[in-house]
């Protein structure tokens, strides 16, 4: 593996993968343990963190409103909280980057405090429609105004007392729920969000742990109005969406067998698991603990993987997922369909149509749909130089592809990688010497 100190990285075909690694923590638990430990009250010690660009976003948000959070060492931080009202407003716009997560829950907090502020990103964000927390956030008595007829970043929010609604969200999204949970922190009543399924429920977990009052039944989740939040210890687990690529690329190079410790494994994001099971994987959990979120130690060989039908309710676990599931689908036996997975179109690139251009210059037989993609596999794929799209899964799932080459790929734009997992190039490169 070339590494070229820019963007360009070539990665090389192996013929095994075997070790033990850890893998970098839970992007969607580090937002949350920041934030949460921002407006608690006390200091909130945090194990684990992951110092992706995306969560660096959401620390430099808080430190502009005036929180001190401290770096102790590689992973581990203390947030001085400031309260539920302690915000302070902010000098400048408020920058998210590439960070959808950072701009949609702080829609939601920005929305219930008393000052004015203004939230942004970069050109692939502001493109990203924020009309689904912004719908409901105004049903809540939010002023937010924003570009594209009020659908698009930036975003200009004044601070308002809020009421509790109930939602019925159109979408199952983590995202919105939380939006909408933390203004519901403030609002006065209960604030109730329905979803048609299940979506991850790093936020209810993570809400008890700071002592807010959280009911959850079935698909319906309500919050009251928090008098205050105590901070506490956090221990963010590995990224299981992380450990997903060396799950398949462990999967798809013979002889391998490989050992991801201490892998976060909340049932709401195992959908990667049970979908890669389906395909003839073979994962085993060892060492599972329970705690704020389950914890186990993930053991994966080489797999002779098959084609499957996979629908939008079996994707929604694993939305994160998909270009790597793709990855797997290109290399199984068979013809894998995906459908249902029009919100991959406005993620951080379009990502149906970024993995369906991306295989097909590494010869894989793909169609393109609507709403998902159909994946021929083959034994082996050819080799090539292909753009990521700035797009850090896209980058890190050719990566794997690379892997079952006849040659090895080129990879342009592969700094993106560091938004979600910084040193993955050198963790893959380990494995591969």
């Amino acid at each position: 593996m070339k590494f070229t100190g820019t963007s360009h990285t070539f990665v090389e075909p192996t013929d095994t993968l075997n070790g033990e690694i850890t893998v970098p923590g839970d992007k969607s638990i580090s937002h949350r343990a920041i934030i949460l430990g921002s407006i608690a009250e006390g200091t909130t010690e945090i194990t684990g963190l992951l110092e992706g660009e995306d969560n660096i976003r959401t620390i430099n948000a808080f430190r502009s409103m005036g929180v001190n959070i401290e770096r102790v060492s590689p992973g581990e931080f203390t947030v001085k909280g400031v309260g539920l009202r302690g915000l302070s407003e902010p000098e400048d716009v408020i920058y998210a980057g590439n960070s959808g997560t950072t701009a949609r829950l702080l829609t939601g907090l920005l929305s219930a405090q008393d000052f004015f502020t203004v939230l942004t990103g970069d050109a692939s964000l502001r493109g990203r429609p924020m009309s689904r927390v912004i719908t409901p956030l105004s049903k809540m008595g939010a002023t937010i105004y924003g570009r594209d007829g009020g659908r698009c970043l930036p975003l200009a929010i004044k601070g308002s007392a809020l009421r509790g609604v109930e939602y019925d969200s159109p979408v199952a999204s983590a995202q919105v729920k939380s939006a909408l949970l933390l203004a519901g922190l403030y609002a006065e009543g209960d604030t109730t969000v329905n979803e048609p399924r299940v979506s991850r429920d790093h936020t209810e977990r993570i809400f008890e742990g700071f002592g807010a009052k959280v009911r959850r039944d079935g698909t319906s989740v309500t919050v009251s109005q928090a008098g205050s939040l105590k901070g506490t210890k956090v221990v963010v687990p590995g990224d299981l969406s992380s450990a997903a690529f060396f799950i398949v690329a462990a999967a798809i190079t013979g002889d391998s067998h490989l050992v991801i410790k201490d892998v976060g494994v909340n049932p709401t994001r195992c959908g990667i698991i049970d979908i890669l099971r389906r395909m003839g994987c073979g994962i085993e959990f060892e060492n599972v603990r329970n705690g704020t979120e389950p914890v186990a130690d993930i053991v994966v060989k080489s797999s002779t993987l098959k084609g499957v039908e996979i629908s939008g309710d079996e994707l929604l676990p694993a939305i994160d997922e998909f270009p790597i599931i793709c990855v797997a689908a290109a290399l199984a036996e068979g013809k894998t369909v995906i459908s249902g997975a029009s919100e991959l179109r406005v993620k951080e690139s379009d990502r149906i149509s970024a993995m369906a251009t991306v295989l097909g210059k590494l010869g894989s037989v793909v169609e393109e749909r609507e709403d998902g993609i159909v994946i021929e596999g083959v034994e082996e794929l050819k080799s090539a130089m292909v753009d990521c799209f700035d797009d850090h899964r896209i980058a890190m799932s050719a990566a794997v592809a690379a892997l079952k080459t006849n040659g090895g790929v080129q990879i342009d734009g592969a700094e993106s990688v560091e938004i979600s997992f910084p040193g993955f190039f050198a963790l893959l490169s380990k494995l591969t010497l």
